[in-house]
């Protein structure tokens, strides 16, 4: 199961931090690697800091954006050291897990996203995400490195990973049934797609002014983000779309032709 977990670093500016970060996947049995758009890879200093984990810096995927990131993923988890001006679901390093086991559980597809070594993540790639995951380091000395980060949870999704594993049959058997394709949630992408159905049809009735957005996306976001939104009920909602603004360019063609 622990397959269907990958981490995915943004921007990474070192490629020693990499290299750890590897290194602390293979420690607990995670290999799937995801760069959006790494500074420097492949790299010597990668390979060096690796320490024999250089199998997963070779199977590492790159990527140019976070989109292509979280393809096909039901779950996405970032992390994020401070607040935020819109609050989102914050949860600890093992509540995080609780959530990767739940999902992996159901062979769904779950990311781990880790920002840029000076900035994190940005606001946008947050909102890309389901929760919010804070390390809670000593507010005395906060900073902690990015392989280190990935460590922290790294450890806690393999702690819950082996707590399920060792659950009676009957209640892992139960609590790993596969959901009908109707009743699984909807993937990051497919999720995107229909936010950015909503922001065209929300501008089409005249409800959003793109002029002066004033977070309403961020806020439904993190609305929908939390709703474990199926596919049955993204096909609703998508319909409910479709015709709404179908009504609305019936209504200007009317309106022209008076």
């Amino acid at each position: 199961m622990l397959h269907n977990i990958r981490i995915v670093l943004v921007n990474t500016s070192h490629p020693g931090n990499i290299g750890g970060a590897a290194r602390a996947m293979k420690n607990m049995g995670i290999s799937r690697l995801v760069l959006v758009q790494p500074e420097v890879f492949p790299s010597e200093v990668a390979d060096a800091r690796a320490s024999g984990a250089t199998d997963i810096l070779e199977a590492a995927q790159v990527v140019n954006s976070l989109d292509e990131a979280l393809a096909g993923c039901r779950l996405v988890l970032g992390t994020s050291a401070r607040e935020r001006h819109i609050p989102w679901p914050l949860v600890d390093p093992r509540e995080c897990a609780r959530h990767c086991v739940e999902q992996i559980s159901q062979e769904a597809e779950v990311a781990l996203v880790f920002g840029r070594e000076y900035a994190g993540l940005t606001n946008e790639e947050l909102q890309r995400c389901h929760y919010h995951v804070h390390i809670p380091t000593d507010p005395n000395f906060a900073s902690l490195n990015l392989a280190a980060a990935v460590q922290v949870l790294a450890y806690e999704v393999r702690m819950g990973y082996l707590q399920a594993a060792t659950q009676s049959a009957g209640s892992l058997v139960k609590a790993t049934a596969a959901l009908s394709s109707e009743a699984q949630p909807v993937t990051a992408d497919e999720l995107e797609q229909f936010y950015g159905h909503l922001e065209q049809t929300l501008v089409d009735i005249g409800f959003l002014d793109p002029e002066r957005p004033r977070h309403l996306m961020a806020r439904l976001r993190k609305l929908y983000g939390r709703a474990g939104i199926e596919r049955l009920e993204m096909n609703i909602l998508r319909g409910i779309l479709t015709e709404t603004r179908k009504s609305v360019q019936a209504g200007a063609r009317r309106q022209t032709k008076d």
